[in-house]
């Protein structure tokens, strides 16, 4: 009885709070989007069983010396993983279709807005008296805007690291959820016979202006605005490889080996950090609600911008592209095609819808910059 009653001392089952079996249902719910519902499982279920492993009492896998905080340490605080996954995202990117039409570029830029507008909309609430978010925190929680996870997490490390757990949940949740956020919103910004109009065939982008491009991207953003060099930095030189036909076991490792390899570690680690006592509080309410606004806001600026240049320009602009202005690639660009050929199936937007994808992945890694440099 005496050794029963030293198991029972030293069991999970005793030592178990209400946060964390609150946390454990929440992670199995992650677990369940990533498996069942195929929702960014790449993520989900890395950071849905990461989160499981720093609930369970007793398992210092998440604290101290335990695999995963130092994998946490490593890869995130240092920004390691997020950049690795970036150069992979450029290796697996085309850049083509932002060349063969270059207005695009402005898609992707508005489609920013949604990250400034949620950073004033965290400072209003603290001003409220609602939540108490530094700059540095409402920095970090603006960036959920821009849809896309790696720089979500890249600034939160940098800037709010204990936000990070709901901040990296909160964005690469909304990028799941592109294909049920998104068609709402392009519906009713946009008219039957804006949505049915047709794109001319984009142009044939040869092979030196895309070896070009990446290193004159490099040198454009880095010289001008150095805080984002980093992400820019590994975009541009994973495309680099992609493009210049040199390399191809390199680019091969960088789009496949490489990126699976940090994706599993880079899951885990943010996982560790949604322990109950962090991720219960008031704080990531407003911290996903804010995603969600920011979101939202960047995909109607998108679809309005394309509105707005098709009243100065001659050459009509499908407005539904706009919408893939937000950096979930491929992801938004198909929603674009779909919402589009839901009212001409004759329609293809996908390779038009492209060009403001890329271009919202360059966004974002600019927006990010610019916070940094202001905030830090």
């Amino acid at each position: 009885m005496e050794l029963v009653g030293e198991i029972w001392q030293g069991s999970g089952l005793r030592q178990i709070e209400v946060g964390q079996l609150v946390m454990l249902g929440i992670c199995l719910l992650l677990l369940y989007l990533g498996i069942v519902r195929k929702f960014e499982p790449l993520l989900l279920v890395t950071i849905g069983f990461g989160g499981l492993l720093s609930n369970i009492p007793g398992v210092e896998i998440a604290t101290g010396d335990g695999l995963l905080h130092l994998t946490y340490r490593v890869g995130i605080e240092t920004g390691a993983f997020p950049l690795i996954i970036f150069m992979g995202v450029g290796a697996m990117t085309d850049f083509g279709p932002l060349l063969a039409n270059p207005r695009t570029l402005f898609l992707g830029a508005a489609a920013q807005f949604g990250i400034f507008a949620t950073l004033l909309g965290a400072l209003a609430m603290t001003e409220l008296g609602w939540a108490e978010f530094s700059l540095k925190d409402a920095a970090a929680i603006g960036i959920i805007g821009g849809a896309d996870g790696p720089t979500a997490i890249y600034v939160a490390g940098q800037l709010a690291p204990q936000l990070l757990g709901a901040i990296a949940v909160a964005a690469y949740s909304y990028m799941a959820l592109v294909p049920m956020i998104q068609p709402p919103i392009m519906r009713a910004l946009t008219t039957e016979a804006e949505r049915k109009i047709r794109m001319v065939q984009l142009r044939h982008v040869s092979k030196a202006e895309k070896i070009v491009f990446p290193i004159m991207l490099l040198l454009l953003v880095a010289l001008l605005l150095p805080t984002a060099a980093p992400l820019i930095g590994m975009l541009a030189f994973g495309n680099l490889m992609r493009e210049c036909g040199v390399v191809e076991r390199l680019s091969d490792t960088t789009q496949n080996a490489l990126i699976n390899i940090v994706t599993i570690f880079l899951g885990l680690a943010v996982g560790s950090k949604l322990q109950a006592e962090q991720f219960l509080d008031p704080s990531t309410l407003f911290i996903l609600v804010l995603g969600m606004v920011a979101f939202a806001i960047g995909t109607g600026c998108g679809v309005l911008m394309a509105k707005l240049m098709n009243a100065v320009s001659r050459q009509a602009i499908n407005p539904l592209i706009g919408a893939a202005g937000v950096s979930a690639v491929p992801m938004a660009a198909r929603v674009a095609n779909r919402v589009g050929q839901e009212e001409n199936p004759q329609n293809i937007l996908l390779m038009h819808a492209m060009g403001p994808n890329v271009a919202g992945v360059i966004g974002s890694a600019v927006a990010a910059g610019i916070l940094i440099m202001f905030t830090s």
